[in-house]
């Protein structure tokens, strides 16, 4: 990995196999934090075992450790508080992809069948409150009440973006500002508390710690409008998870927000007929899209969030946690084109 100059990303190469090139300053780490999930984890309840592992709890692209060790990296040494976090972390993400799954009638995630799929809504719902209690039974165990009390502030903001994005549902009236609220709440919060812990256990004053954790929300906002836009136009293969649900569920997503704002009142009221349908069709609904160029106004939006986040690891002093920063978040940016 290259310690000098501007992070690049070959538009060739493999996504998948760039960001695990990324960890390798932290492959160590990542084991430690595996090992946690795999320790603190009670194989005993039944069906457990099928359960962690058909979730690949382990696996995946730990985005939010990573940001957290490379946030602790860029401040300072990395110690077991790190690894406790950034484990608790996990498991919290993991289970709100898991009730995403329930929510959303989602059949495949990470390329195989989700829990809800698998089994059915109840064991996912129980695995997820499983999960998100035994993040904070861990985080206990870290000597910063700071650390914990910002885990418990991101969960709860996780949970009001789910409500929020439930409660709107259907409503295509809502605004830019309005998604980027929920977002930002129901996405970016852990990558902005994941990069905050991990300066914060490495003794960054709070104001630099405070700057990680903006950082980390610019990062999570992007990919969420990327993850928007791939639901749209992504291949199913490629992102390995059931595409067109957004649609299906009638979520209002940035491109269909801004297309719905560039219309006149006869067209707004016809495409607001389509999405409030039960089945709304997706190739009317793109054409729609593709003629008030949305979808590229929202790759344009995620970018500006990534660039942001660029600028910021940019300025922190060269070494292996800012320079692997700077390149997640040039990461982050590829995937808008």
């Amino acid at each position: 990995m290259s310690r000098t100059g501007e992070p690049a990303v070959k538009t060739d190469c493999s996504k998948g196999r760039f960001l695990a090139s990324i960890y390798n300053p932290i492959q160590a780490d990542l084991v430690e934090v595996d090992r946690i999930l795999i320790e603190q984890l009670d194989r005993n309840i039944p069906w457990m075992e099928r359960l962690l592992n058909h979730t690949n709890i382990t696996g995946g692209k730990r985005m939010r450790p990573a940001l957290l060790l490379f946030s602790g990296l860029a401040c300072g040494e990395l110690g077991v508080a790190h690894h406790q976090v950034a484990a608790a972390l996990e498991m919290i993400h993991t289970a709100s992809l898991v009730h995403d799954d329930v929510l959303d009638h989602a059949e495949q995630r990470r390329h195989v069948a989700t829990v809800n799929s698998e089994w059915d809504n109840k064991t996912s719902v129980l695995l997820g409150d499983y999960l998100f209690t035994h993040a904070f039974h861990l985080a206990s165990q870290v000597d910063s009440l700071t650390a914990i009390r910002r885990l418990a502030v991101a969960s709860n903001r996780v949970c009001g973006g789910e409500m929020k994005q439930n409660a709107w549902s259907g409503n295509f009236k809502m605004t830019e500002s309005d998604y980027l609220q929920m977002v930002s709440d129901k996405t970016a919060e852990l990558c902005s508390c994941a990069c905050f812990c991990g300066a914060h256990l490495s003794a960054a004053e709070e104001s630099l710690a405070e700057g990680f954790s903006q950082f980390g929300q610019n990062l999570g906002v992007a990919f969420q409008i990327v993850d928007d836009i791939l639901d749209l136009v992504g291949d199913a293969e490629t992102v390995g998870k059931t595409l067109g649900t957004d649609l299906k569920n009638r979520k209002p997503t940035l491109p269909v927000i801004h297309s719905l704002s560039q219309v006149d009142a006869k067209l707004r009221e016809a495409m607001l007929a389509e999405l409030e349908s039960d089945n709304p069709g997706q190739e009317q609904v793109m054409e729609w899209l593709e003629s008030t160029g949305s979808v590229a106004y929202a790759r344009g939006r995620a970018r500006q969030c990534a660039q942001s986040a660029l600028d910021f690891a940019a300025e922190l002093p060269a070494g292996v946690g800012a320079d692997s920063l700077k390149l997640m978040a040039q990461f982050v940016l590829e995937r808008t084109f």
